[in-house]
């Protein structure tokens, strides 16, 4: 997909030297609205992520995704000359992503004080799983860490179950949409005081912002949320019901006159003048006679007449749906939620298209993830060194 439209990040440059998952995707979200983004990858141990997951002629298809819209560099940063280099990239940057342990650029000589003397404007956004200080700063952790620490797995899974990690890379995630922000937050400050600053991400505190107010009840009335399954502590019904054909559907009530026209239609209107009925904590207290209702009503129908069914009475609902059908669902497909990149290595590649629309500077993805250092020659002569140069830091192993 291309776009000659203006894009919102035109003319921010960022260099990614980070790897395995939440600094890179952080770049692609920028790169997914304008930004050019240089991957800085080791010569000769290239980004994890190209070889995790799927491959298809042995080409990992994850990085496909993870790299989009980014320029592939090779640089070995603990070389003098990859050390220069870099900071020739770091003068003429908006932004470095990176996620090595702390003190591990300091040890290269490419920390804050030397990064900023090279760009006074420079943002560094430093990601890790736990942050630049602290008792745990110096462990190696990833964002299953994260999941576990933060209380996500302590409250995900069933009642007499152990606590559930997600199976996929959920903290990751969560940190590349905080970091995209701070760091765009830390760009609008720049244009304020004229100066850059260090973005400190440590993967275990946005998994805390998305969980809403657990510690808050802890603090205030020593109330620790237990695992509830697929149920709330807050609302009923609210659960995953099987459908007559052996499919799944997903049903939420968090609204009073949406839990009153469920009843309905599944036909047990006199739940409604239950007084316990009223609140949601109290259809909570009663999700057994609640989930035996709706169920029941729910197992004696195919799929397609349930979505139906509810969709009529204006009750909320959705299948359980995995790849194969978010291909085809027609909400996916209005909003082109997924779309199509064509790929010199691979051909036509499906893939999940940019976060958000914008009316007037769209994003867009203009290719997918590059090979190996395929961009070095370009984007170093770009920034002046000589073929003598570029033939200099090859003998010395840093390219």
């Amino acid at each position: 997909m291309t776009t000659t439209r203006v894009r919102p990040l035109d003319g921010l440059r960022v260099l990614d030297l980070a790897t395995l998952f939440a600094g890179p995707l952080a770049a692609t979200l920028l790169g997914d609205f304008g930004a050019e983004v240089i991957k800085v990858e080791h010569p000769r141990r290239p980004d994890p992520s190209r070889g995790h997951g799927p491959a298809k002629d042995g080409v990992g298809l994850w990085w496909k995704v993870l790299g989009r819209n980014k320029r592939a560099v090779t640089l070995d940063l603990s070389r003098p000359g990859g050390r220069a280099t870099l900071l020739r990239l770091a003068a003429a940057a908006d932004v470095v992503i990176e996620n090595f342990r702390p003190g591990t650029l300091e040890r290269w000589d490419l920390g804050w004080p030397e990064l900023s003397a090279a760009n006074p404007r420079l943002v560094l956004a430093r990601v890790t799983a736990f942050g630049q200080f602290g008792p745990y700063a110096h462990r190696p952790g990833f964002g299953t860490l994260a999941e576990a620490m933060s209380g996500f797995a302590a409250l995900t899974g069933e009642p007499d179950g152990p606590p559930t990690l997600p199976p996929f890379g959920l903290a990751d995630s969560v940190t590349a949409l905080a970091t995209a922000y701070a760091v765009l937050t830390a760009l609008a400050a720049r244009e304020r005081t004229g100066e850059g600053q260090v973005v400190d991400m440590a993967i275990i505190e946005p998994m805390l912002a998305v969980l809403g107010p657990q510690l808050t009840w802890y603090d205030q009335l020593g109330h620790v949320q237990e695992r509830t399954g697929n149920r709330s502590a807050n609302n009923a019904p609210r659960n995953l019901y099987r459908t007559a054909d052996g499919c799944w559907v997903a049903v939420s009530t968090s609204a009073q006159s949406v839990a009153e026209r469920v009843m309905r239609l599944v036909g047990r209107p006199e739940l409604i003048e239950e007084p316990w009925f009223a609140t949601g904590a109290q259809r909570a207290a009663h999700a057994d006679v609640l989930d035996d209702a709706v169920g029941s009503w729910i197992a004696a129908r195919p799929r397609a007449e349930v979505l139906a069914a509810f969709e009529k009475a204006e009750a909320a609902v959705a299948p359980v749906q995995d790849a194969r059908d978010v291909m085809t669902d027609p909400q996916y497909q209005a909003l082109r939620t997924v779309t199509t990149v064509d790929d010199p290595e691979l051909g036509p590649l499906r893939m999940q298209n940019v976060l958000f629309r914008l009316s007037a500077t769209p994003g867009a993805i203009r290719w997918a993830g590059r090979p190996h250092g395929a961009d070095t020659e370009a984007v170093l002569t770009e920034l002046g060194l000589t073929a003598a140069e570029l033939r200099a830091l090859r003998e010395e192993g840093a390219l």
